[in-house]
């Protein structure tokens, strides 16, 4: 007798639980966003139970340095952290750049520049800046975009590379 009831393994659950964000007031950098289990508890756990939940199901969400720290590509969840802390350093120092607490992935978050909305004629989304765990630059921006899928991310190098071509990046156009 099929009754609708849905049943997830308990592991999947568990990890639900270690992404989970408590509600806590707007957060204007990646370090004020970091109040999941998976930012507090010993590294060597959250790995482990990372390991164990994506073995049953491989699009687990997880944060960007989650996934670079458990593929040996980062060496530490705490240079993770310091990545995301120096590119909120430069941004913030910029005009424009907004940051956004609520990631996907379990990410902590990603930043907007907003005076890229201006060269939209109908409503979408600005020029975004998210951290990655798919190059070791661990920074993608994605253009400014209106209707329509995104636009493929365009990988940066690092801070270096960030500093380097940050004008160029603001004046992306659709």
């Amino acid at each position: 007798m099929h009754r609708g009831l849905h049943v997830e393994p308990l592991i999947g659950l568990e990890w639900s639980e270690a992404l989970e964000q408590p509600v806590a007031g707007e957060a204007t950098a990646p370090g004020e966003a970091r109040r999941a289990w998976v930012h507090r508890a010993p590294e060597a756990q959250v790995v482990a139970l990372y390991r164990a939940a994506s073995a049953a199901e491989r699009a687990l969400p997880a944060p960007w340095w989650l996934r670079a720290v458990a593929a040996g590509e980062l060496p530490s969840r705490r240079e993770g952290f310091a990545v995301e802390d120096r590119v909120a350093k430069l941004l913030n120092a910029r005009p424009g750049w907004v940051f956004v607490p609520w990631g996907v992935d379990g990410d902590a978050g990603y930043w907007e520049f907003m005076p890229s909305e201006r060269a939209l004629v109908e409503p979408g989304m600005p020029t975004t800046l998210a951290h990655t765990h798919r190059h070791p630059g661990w920074i993608d921006v994605v253009a400014v975009h209106a209707g329509g899928p995104a636009p493929a991310p365009i990988p940066v190098r690092g801070l270096p590379d960030l500093r380097a071509n940050l004008s160029r990046l603001e004046s992306l156009r659709p």
